[in-house]
């Protein structure tokens, strides 16, 4: 069991540490799509500039111009038109291009977005065939969205950027309904988005863990019924005894934690507040931290829950990027927030179910205590990092440094 607890400690450090400092930055390239009467259908690529360096190998700056893209531009059109495809019933459109070109500055990177239109598609047809698989054979994680900005045959008329279909390395190709509402597949498509949202977000992940790994524990007590210092050491934990209390105890926290993260993406995501990005991500990057010193010496002693829901108010802000900056907005958006949300809640709970078991079943174990208090303290330094990389946005190359150095010892124990 040592040499497990050994092992998990040091895959966790070694890949966990290296994900990108900023983990809001969506895994998505998108296409808006306006279909008018008698005109061809028109639309525009929304790509993220760091997508495009890594598929491309070039080297486009972090806050780049127009001009700097133009240089370039031939080579990403070549790129999309590679990567993506329109077609009716064997005929396939050709793809144009416009000069309708801008740059994007969002928080989590810039966008380029590159006009388009499609040749002879006056005559609108019922359905459409897409592909679009854009950076996905670069990043099998990537996940692309399709959103409608106009649609004249569905009766959709000033209802701006409704979602309406997502692709992934599963499904490069979909058909799109241009005479139906897509308001039930959008739905669907921002319950997936949400899903896959946080199982991308290691900081919301590591944020989870700090807050259940106490769950499964309890500190003991002196004859008086008074909890034992935390100055006592770490060995002063006892196991629960029944599941079904300490599962109570993570439902609840987690409750509270639901309950913030829903009023601060619903309230950014409505634009009735909102925060700067990189102070979003820095807080995230603390709560992690803070929730696991949590664990070591309490902070709110017998009130594990306000950290949950302080901090859950951050994450609602890091969850409202994914849909506020990619342009989610207008008539649908209180759809697209819900669909989001009750993914993200989907996403969560399976991780729960994957991780409270196992720590059920090994609580009994003299090493758990040691586990907790060495475990909440890898946490705090990944906390750090992360925060001295968001705060000061600056880019630590220590994770790959320590992978360089650590490589040996992770083919000596067997792990790679």
């Amino acid at each position: 069991m040592k040499k497990f607890l050994f092992k998990f400690s040091l895959l966790f450090f070694l890949f966990v540490i290296p994900f990108k400092a900023t983990a809001h930055e969506p895994e998505n390239a998108l296409i808006y799509l306006k279909i008018y009467e008698q005109e061809n259908i028109e639309g525009s690529f929304h790509v993220n500039v760091h997508d495009l360096n890594n598929a491309l190998n070039i080297n486009l700056s972090k806050h780049v111009s127009l001009d700097e893209v133009n240089k370039h531009l031939d080579q990403i059109k070549e790129y999309l038109l590679k990567n993506s495809k329109f077609s009716y019933q064997n005929k396939d459109y050709k793809i144009v291009f416009n000069d309708d070109n801008e740059i994007l500055w969002v928080g989590f990177g810039d966008f380029i977005a590159i006009g388009f239109y499609l040749e002879d598609s006056i005559d609108v047809p019922d359905t459409i065939d897409i592909m679009y698989k854009a950076f996905i054979d670069e990043n099998p994680s990537h996940v692309n969205l399709l959103a409608m900005e106009y649609n004249w045959k569905a009766g959709l008329i000033d209802n701006q950027y409704e979602m309406a279909l997502d692709f992934d390395k599963n499904n490069l190709t979909k058909t799109l309904s241009l005479t139906e509402g897509s308001t039930w597949t959008g739905f669907v498509a921002m319950i997936k988005q949400g899903i896959h949202h946080i199982w991308i977000g290691l900081d919301h992940i590591l944020f989870i863990i700090a807050l259940i790994l106490p769950a499964v524990v309890r500190r003991r007590k002196t004859n008086n019924g008074n909890e034992i210092s935390a100055s006592a050491g770490i060995g002063n934990w006892q196991p629960v005894e029944k599941f079904k209390p300490a599962f109570y105890y993570i439902v609840k926290i987690i409750t509270f934690f639901t309950i913030a993260h829903t009023i601060t993406l619903s309230l950014a995501s409505l634009q009735i507040l909102t925060l700067p990005s990189r102070l979003v991500e820095s807080l995230i990057a603390l709560s992690i931290g803070l929730a696991a010193y949590h664990n070591i010496r309490p902070i709110f002693k017998g009130k594990d829950w306000i950290i949950a829901f302080v901090f859950g108010l951050f994450h609602g802000f890091g969850f409202a990027t994914v849909l506020g900056e990619l342009g989610f907005k207008g008539e649908n958006l209180s759809l697209s927030l819900l669909g989001f949300n009750i993914g993200v809640e989907i996403g969560q709970l399976v991780i729960i179910a994957a991780i409270f078991p196992v720590l059920f079943l090994i609580r009994k174990l003299k090493l758990y205590p040691k586990f907790l208090v060495y475990l909440s303290i890898l946490l705090i330094i990944i906390s750090l990092y992360w925060l001295t990389e968001r705060a000061f946005d600056i880019d630590i190359p220590l994770d790959e440094e320590i992978k360089r150095k650590l490589f040996p010892i992770v083919k000596w124990l067997g792990l790679r």
